[in-house]
């Protein structure tokens, strides 16, 4: 069956506990079920991998290029967005539609969080919808992409 890759990075695994103001109560577990739920609307499935480590998301793009399986990848890449040549290139690599994710408005917070290296390649952002912006995301790869 096809598929949504969910690629989430570093200190989303504390989702629900840390900065609740900022990032709100729901946990990681919440994002997956709403992510597969939304897939499951459209008749796709969904992987989601969180990792700390960039190398790990890195891995998970090349191993969704591989696969054949992949419609399109929903990324939020948290602080690696700002800091992460190689997560460009490994997006521009995998050759599959990607939506960028962020929880909170970047551009609201430090000025260091303005910049994000995978927007230019991104095919769309979603920033500051909450966990909400994972189904929008979702949404859109399967309404662009599901065929």
């Amino acid at each position: 069956m096809t598929r949504v890759l969910v690629l989430n990075g570093p200190n989303l695994n504390l989702l629900g506990t840390r900065e609740p103001a900022i990032y709100g109560t729901a946990t990681l577990a919440d994002v997956e079920q709403l992510c597969a739920a939304t897939a499951a609307q459209h008749g796709l499935e969904v992987t989601c991998v969180q990792s700390n480590h960039e190398g790990a998301l890195v891995d998970a793009l090349h191993e969704a290029r591989a696969a054949g399986d992949v419609l399109g990848v929903v990324l939020n890449a948290a602080a690696y967005t700002h800091t992460s040549v190689a997560l460009l290139d490994a997006v521009k690599a995998s050759a599959l539609p990607v939506v960028e994710v962020h929880i909170s408005n970047p551009h609201a917070r430090e000025s260091f969080r303005h910049t994000s290296y995978l927007s230019p390649v991104a095919e769309a952002i979603i920033a500051g919808a909450g966990v909400h912006g994972y189904r929008y995301a979702v949404d859109l790869l399967a309404t662009r992409h599901g065929g």
